[in-house]
């Protein structure tokens, strides 16, 4: 592939100078086994760096040719946009363009403590296409608050369902708590939406379906087991669900994961 810092993404990330900016900058080693622990994957994933000063991909995760069938390691992003179903580019550039509308809204200081995530298909080893679920976190910033380097996770969710809501969300993390929904399918856009979800169900919500068990759950965030039981089965109410499974797998659907 010829070297070039031009990619899909770039005329939509070029509307936001605020945050997309940098110069070249060395970075620190970053323990990305440690921040994938702490982020909801429900499959088949991998990861990958991007440096946004030249868009080279580092750091990835050796899953990454086995899933996509590629013979060598992308170097540059556009080779995993390459990737994505022709009928889904459009609903990718919306994406991110809403997302990062969100987070100048929100204020660029406050870059690293929000993680963007949407659904998309992907083309995998066979040829075929599958539904991957898309988060992006930034990892590090200059002292303009743009963004110099970020993490994203693929994972195939094609075993849970293969129905793309068209809902990009940014949610709040290390500490912060928004909740931003942004529906981009063919129905009037719902800016801001609400999750029906509280802050507390949120907050346990990824932990189920990473396993953990009720009394794991609770040693983990300092309240009773009988607590986190209550609020699973309000969870599965307000889902309307009936187990731990197809909760996750509406959950995706809504995009709250």
């Amino acid at each position: 592939m010829k070297k070039t810092n031009n990619h899909l993404l770039l005329p939509v990330w070029k509307k936001f100078p605020e945050i997309f900016a940098p110069e070249s900058t060395e970075l620190a080693p970053v323990d990305i086994l440690k921040l994938i622990s702490e982020i909801f994957v429900v499959g088949d994933y991998y990861y990958f760096l991007i440096d946004f000063h030249n868009y080279t991909l580092h750091n990835h995760s050796p899953k990454l040719c086995t899933i996509h069938g590629l013979e060598c390691t992308p170097s540059h992003l556009q080779q995993i946009l390459d990737l994505t179903h022709p009928e889904d580019i459009e609903f990718v550039l919306r994406a991110e363009e809403h997302c990062y509308a969100k987070v100048v809204e929100i204020g660029a200081q406050h870059t690293k403590s929000l993680k963007s995530s949407y659904c998309f298909r992907l083309r995998v080893a066979d040829g075929s296409y599958h539904l991957f679920h898309h988060q992006a976190i930034v990892l590090d910033v200059d002292s303009q608050h743009q963004i110099l380097r970020s993490l994203n996770i693929h994972t195939d969710i094609q075993h849970l369902t293969d129905r793309n809501n068209y809902i990009a969300t940014l949610m709040g993390i290390n500490g912060r708590t928004d909740f931003h929904q942004i529906d981009l399918s063919t129905r009037p856009a719902k800016h801001g939406q609400n999750s029906p979800l509280t802050k507390r169900e949120l907050e346990i919500l990824p932990l189920i379906a990473k396993g953990l068990s009720s009394t794991a759950i609770a040693q983990r965030l300092g309240i009773s087991g009988q607590t986190v039981r209550v609020h699973r089965k309000n969870i599965l109410k307000k889902t309307q669900t009936t187990n731990s499974t197809s909760m996750i797998k509406k959950c995706i659907e809504l995009n709250l994961l």
